[in-house]
């Protein structure tokens, strides 16, 4: 996988508040797909993981920082960035930007838990290969 992956998004309606900016929960939603796709863009299928595997990500703890505010049909690029990756988790540094403003930043960690126990677990071997640096 490359050091930074990004994901285009376009703000709609439903994601603005009432002031017509991007309503600062959706940051979340918005870092949450674009791990998504980094996990698909490294061959990665969350579904087949579970089934094959009995594991899943669940994230653990975030800490975001907003500087400035999106609007409605802004074009925004998320960045994923892999700080750490350890035996059963995964920190973050994640970033949306509009054009060359940085509008949100955050540290985002996932976890790898057993499925049916919810107890942490190591990161399937072939999953971690295929997201290792």
């Amino acid at each position: 996988m490359p050091e930074e992956f990004n994901w285009m998004l376009r703000v709609y309606y439903e994601d603005t508040d009432a002031g017509g900016i991007v309503f600062y929960a959706n940051y979340l939603k918005f870092f949450e797909r674009a791990r998504t796709e980094w996990l698909r863009a490294a061959g990665v299928n969350q579904q087949q993981m579970l089934a094959q595997h009995q594991a899943m990500f669940v994230v653990k703890s975030t800490a975001v920082e907003y500087h400035a505010p999106a609007r409605l049909d802004d074009e925004i690029r998320i960045a994923v960035i892999v700080e750490r990756l350890g035996r059963a988790s995964v920190q973050f540094i994640q970033e949306a930007w509009c054009g060359d403003r940085l509008l949100c930043s955050g540290k985002i960690k996932v976890g790898c838990v057993d499925a049916l126990s919810l107890r942490p677990s190591a990161i399937p071997e072939p999953v971690l290969a295929m997201i290792s640096l």
